[in-house]
């Protein structure tokens, strides 16, 4: 039955392959006209800077942790003493995922619009090739890190499996630390810079997106690669293994043999070869119809689900066939994710009503469309809130678990979390496909191509809104479930390692204030990224100004613009703004601890996974609809590009840009944070008596 550990690295390393094979393979496309390639030059210059002074940035930050773990560690042995190296390697391998996905999207941008000369389907291809390398490399170096460590401890250090478990679970702290950076630094990056470029060009000075003529058209283009790429594959590269890590531990603890750590794993690894089969499936016909487009994205991913839900039940059957019903605590959370990612698409896609609605409330104004942005968004909570709890529902009961015997419960949800992400292969490179269709774009329009393949590209760009929101959503939904995963594993690990009752009751006041605390912490953080986002966009907004004014023959094409200053100015604020939210999310739980003690903490994860949960759809959902109203009416629709209903429209988007691309999706991470740092400094708190 050990052998079947073997799984875990098998799998990680087809991934890797697949997405070697993947980007060689976008890598041959040709390039296009010189001035293609200078724009997708200037493109890769800016983002691979921007990660270079990032990564130096964070550097900093996990050298600091990493000492404080190691004196926990060694002189006090209140932490344990792998974690500190894990979390480097965790770190580590965070962020050169977002590296990688990154690099070979701003090699696919030009590739993609050069190919959408010769056929909307083979523009669609190069753009999911590309975003089928992030989405491999995401779940095989996911993989690889977990492998690593748990044959590590296994074999080179002889620790029994219960511990390993334990010490696993805190493994999590490096990825979700560098996600939280890369995330929060790379959407404010994005979106000061769009918000900088529609404001003063399409707005001020009424010239189309994507214009050669605005100064920070190059730092937007950048922006979709570092917030929308290398923040999103740190983000979910996060998800996949805290989720992985809790289920490990939640499955030992509650089957008490080999089998809990088993099941998790080989959920995981089918899903990464159903992912890639699911691939195969993705192409399209030449019906400039985003129906059409994202029919051809569903069949890959659902014929992904379906075989992963096969492969699943086929694997625990083959183990232990008394243990069938876990197979119905993965496929709830396998639904789930799919269920989320429809209903996310129904409320943002212009194909659907209710985009289509807010785009018709532009007609009496901006003011208007974002009353009507807001109560969309809200109005979108209710669907994903109640699929994720018939999923935890489901997940709990048929696994056997109750109120005096929650275990096998628990362990379901944890299966529920795995089960959700085990096609996070396919399910990530058609979120990732997205901004790269965005620069395509971009790149079509600077380039001054035939209109046919903008109207490609826009056609590729539409498709990208769409799966970049349903992404988002994905994202969401498995960060609720991977936190409540990581709940369960706090209070597992403090009832069985540190021997304390972790007292719940609502009549607890420590409880009670950590709760709302919790509930308290999202709005805190995206007050804070926002702020930083309008921060950031001031002097954006100033400097494109200053070189309308000052350059002369900007406007009629005589001279170029500036663009490495845009370029510059969005790099040093992001990485100045991106600190002090960051920190908060690290400390919190800390503080909490230290003033309430352990229940106190568990109280603050609570409120901060059910308000954080709806903050971030909310504000994902309603930006997602923003964006598409906007890209709606530039098709023609309510008078077209230039009129008042689309003057109103790109107010909307550019209040929406923070919403979905900064704010809302890096509430995830941050949900999930807060119960890692938990999970590891739970020794440190219980040594400190609490106020209550």
């Amino acid at each position: 039955m050990e052998l079947l550990m073997i799984m875990a690295p098998v799998a990680a390393l087809v991934a890797l392959a697949y997405a070697l094979f993947a980007a060689r393979s976008v890598k041959k496309a040709d390039e296009g006209t010189d001035r293609m390639k200078s724009i997708a030059a200037s493109i890769r210059r800016g983002a691979s800077a921007y990660l270079r002074r990032q990564y130096k940035t964070v550097g900093i930050f996990f050298a600091v942790v990493f000492v404080v773990l190691i004196v926990l560690a060694f002189a006090f042995g209140l932490v344990n003493k792998f974690t500190p190296f894990a979390f480097l390697t965790g770190g580590v391998l965070s962020g050169l995922s977002g590296f990688i996905g990154m690099h070979i999207a701003v090699s696919a941008n030009v590739r993609t619009a050069n190919a959408a000369q010769k056929s909307l389907n083979s523009g669609l291809k190069i753009a999911f090739r590309a975003g089928s390398v992030m989405g491999f490399v995401v779940v095989g170096l996911g993989l690889i890190d977990f492998s690593i460590w748990y044959f590590l401890t296994t074999y080179a250090f002889k620790l029994d499996p219960k511990t390993v478990t334990e010490a696993m679970i805190t493994f999590g702290l490096g990825a979700s630390s560098m996600a939280l950076f890369a995330r929060v630094g790379g959407g404010i990056f994005t979106k000061a810079a769009d918000v900088g470029a529609d404001l003063v060009g399409k707005v001020e000075a009424g010239i189309p997106e994507d214009d050669p003529r605005n100064p920070a058209v190059i730092a937007d283009n950048v922006g979709d690669n570092v917030g929308d790429v290398a923040g999103m594959g740190a983000d979910l590269y996060e998800s996949y293994v805290g989720s992985l890590l809790s289920a490990v531990a939640l499955g030992y603890a509650a089957l008490g043999n080999i089998l809990g750590i088993i099941i998790p794993v080989g959920i995981a690894s089918i899903g990464i070869f159903a992912s890639l089969i699911g691939t195969l499936f993705v192409r399209t016909g030449e019906k400039l119809s985003s129906k059409s487009l994202l029919a051809a994205l569903r069949r890959g991913t659902y014929i992904a689900s379906a075989i992963s839900a096969v492969g699943s039940l086929a694997f625990i059957l083959l183990v232990n066939i008394d243990l069938y019903y876990l197979f119905f605590a993965m496929l709830a959370g396998l639904v789930a994710g799919v269920a989320i990612g429809f209903f996310t698409e129904y409320f943002t896609s212009d194909n659907y009503r209710p985009t289509k609605n807010l785009a018709k409330s532009t007609q009496t104004g901006s003011a208007t469309e974002i009353i009507s942005g807001l109560s969309l968004g809200m109005l979108s909570t209710v669907v994903p809130v109640i699929i994720v709890a018939a999923a935890v529902i489901v997940s709990f009961l048929i696994c056997g678990g109750t109120v005096e015997n929650p275990q096998m419960g628990l362990f379901g949800i944890g299966i529920a979390a795995v089960g959700m992400l085990s096609t996070l292969g396919i399910t990530l490179a058609t979120d990732a496909y997205g901004p790269i269709a965005d620069n395509a774009g971009g790149i079509a329009q600077m380039a001054d191509m035939p209109e046919y393949v903008r109207e490609r590209t826009d056609a590729l760009d539409a498709l990208g809104n769409t799966t970049a929101a349903t992404g988002k959503g994905f994202a969401i939904g498995s960060a609720a479930l991977t936190a409540l995963a990581l709940l369960s594993s706090f209070v597992n690990l403090v009832e069985s390692k540190l021997n304390l009752e972790v007292n719940l009751s609502i009549m607890n006041p420590a409880v009670l204030i950590g709760l709302f605390i919790g509930c308290m912490l999202p709005f805190l953080f995206s007050a804070l990224t926002m702020s930083a986002i309008g921060k950031s966009a001031e002097g954006v907004v100033l400097e494109v100004r200053r070189q309308f004014k000052e350059i002369v023959g900007i406007m009629d094409g005589t001279s170029e613009p500036d663009y490495h200053t845009c370029v510059d100015i969005c790099t040093k604020a992001s990485l100045k703004q991106m600190i002090l939210p960051s920190i908060i999310t690290v400390i919190a739980p800390i503080l909490v601890g230290l003033l309430l003690g352990i229940s106190g903490v568990a109280g603050m994860l609570l409120g901060a996974t059910s308000t954080g949960f709806m903050l971030a759809i909310m504000m994902s959902n309603s930006g997602g609809a923003w964006d598409n109203a906007k890209k709606f009416i530039e098709n023609g629709n309510f008078d077209g590009k230039g009129s008042t209903n689309h003057k109103a429209a790109v107010v909307g988007d550019t209040v929406g840009d923070p919403f979905k691309d900064t704010s809302g999706p890096a509430i995830n991470i941050l949900i999930k944070l807060l119960s890692i740092v938990s999970i590891v400094f739970a020794s440190v708190i219980a040594a400190f008596p609490s106020i209550f």
